[in-house]
């Protein structure tokens, strides 16, 4: 193996430490940057849902808002997003650079899309239930957790394995501005210094983290819906 690797790929068997280092660096933002802008996705999403109009709690000047916002913020490139956040990131940071001020852009990115793919999860679920949920006398909250969540379930995995997805992407455009991670081994190394084997198992390693993902996102909605 070792010599394979001195033959087939010299350049990274020269630097296993900072593949190491790397790939904590991409599995860091992901995970926080999911985990984070997860919970807030979510929250806007079902506001979004509530709140459109004939919705549970119909509010067409917060919809309105809302809907356009997320749509704004959805349109910027994120490689600008990036740019037009540095002020923001080294105000809550202290830095623009390294994996924990990428947080702050990442985080901004992934909402809007992760609360747009909430949304439309939710709006799968049966209007049926939810009118029979009313006729009960349940509760908007008790609507909101007990069918919007419960019965969307499957289609808020689907949605959360997709976001996933995007956010090990965005990590690796981060990189391209010091960020860290796979993302940034790639370029500084891999493309700057024409060091092809790097770029390889960096995207390789990229590829695993993707399939990984969407690997445990299928068994859950295969447990849930059986």
């Amino acid at each position: 193996m070792t010599e394979f690797f001195k033959t087939y790929l010299p350049n990274v068997y020269l630097i296993p430490d900072e593949f190491i280092e790397a790939t904590k660096q991409t599995l860091y933002m992901s995970f926080w940057t999911a985990f984070i802008g997860g919970i807030i996705g979510i929250i806007l999403g079902v506001t979004l849902v509530v709140t459109r109009p004939n919705g549970l709690l119909a509010n067409r000047l917060l919809f309105e808002i809302l809907d356009k916002l997320i749509n704004i913020i959805r349109s910027i490139p994120f490689i600008i997003l990036l740019s037009l956040l540095a002020l923001t990131t080294r105000f809550l940071v202290g830095t623009t650079i390294g994996a924990k001020a990428a947080l702050v852009p990442l985080i901004f990115g992934v909402v809007p899309f992760f609360a747009r793919q909430i949304e439309n999860a939710l709006l799968e679920v049966d209007p049926g239930v939810i009118e029979a949920a009313e006729a009960m006398g349940t509760s908007p909250i008790g609507i909101i957790l007990r069918v919007y969540l419960l019965e969307g379930l499957p289609g808020i995995i689907r949605v959360s394995a997709l976001t996933i997805i995007n956010v090990i992407g965005l990590t690796t455009m981060a990189g391209a501005v010091g960020a860290g991670g796979l993302g940034n081994l790639a370029i500084s190394r891999g493309y700057n210094r024409f060091q092809t084997d790097v770029t390889i198992v960096a995207t390789l390693l990229i590829l695993i983290l993707v399939f990984l993902s969407q690997f445990i996102s299928n068994q859950l909605i295969k447990k849930i819906t059986h």
